[in-house]
C-alpha cells in the first residue's frame, strides 16, 4: 500500500482552519483564490509605485523644459515665462509632489488639466488620431493623473503618513 493510499491529505491539513473553511467549497478555484486575494494585498503597494513612475516620468519633461536635462532639441529655447515655460514649472513642481506622494489628489488633477490642454493645444489640431498627432503621451498621462487624482497617493506616500490620504 502507498503512502498517499494511507495517508490523506484534505485542504484542512494544508491551511489554517479559517483558510480551509473558505477554499473547500471551491477546491478547483483554490488557486485562482489565492492569486486574487495576493493581487488585492498588494494592489496599495503597486499604486503608490504607479504614483512615483508617473511623478518621475512627468519631472523629467519639466526638467528638460526648464534646466535643459536630458538635453532635447524640442526644448533648448524655451522662455520660463512662456506657455511651454509654465508647462515645464506645473511638471517640475508636480512630479516632485508626485514622488513624495504629498498633496497628491490635487496635484494630479493639476497634471491631468495641464496634460489635457497640451494635448488639444498642441497635438489635437495636428490630426484626429493620437498616433499621428503625436498626443499618446499627452493622454496616456492625462488619464494616469486623473486616476491618481481619485485613487490616492497609496500607502507609501507622505500623504499616508500624515493621513491626508
Amino acid at each position: 500500500m502507498l503512502l498517499c493510499e494511507t495517508l490523506p491529505i484534505s485542504y484542512a491539513d494544508i491551511l489554517s482552519l479559517g483558510a480551509a473553511t473558505r477554499y473547500e467549497s471551491s477546491a478547483s478555484n483554490l488557486g485562482e483564490t489565492i492569486m486574487n486575494e495576493t493581487m488585492a494585498a498588494w494592489a496599495p503597494r503597486a499604486l503608490s509605485v504607479f504614483r512615483i513612475f508617473t511623478g518621475l516620468m512627468i519631472i523629467e519633461h519639466g526638467m528638460g523644459k526648464l534646466i535643459g536635462f536630458p538635453a532635447l532639441p524640442a526644448y533648448a529655447n524655451i522662455q520660463p515665462l512662456s506657455l511651454l515655460g509654465a508647462a515645464g514649472f506645473i511638471e517640475l513642481i508636480g512630479g516632485a509632489l508626485l514622488i513624495l506622494g504629498l498633496l497628491t489628489r490635487p496635484t494630479a488633477f493639476i497634471l491631468s488639466g495641464e496634460m489635457a490642454v497640451a494635448y488639444f493645444m498642441v497635438h489635437a489640431p495636428k490630426g484626429f488620431y493620437p498616433l499621428i498627432n503625436g498626443g499618446t503621451l499627452a493622454i496616456m498621462y492625462c488619464f494616469a493623473c486623473l486616476y491618481l487624482s481619485t485613487a490616492g497617493a497609496g500607502p507609501w506616500s507622505v500623504d499616508a503618513a500624515m493621513k491626508r490620504d
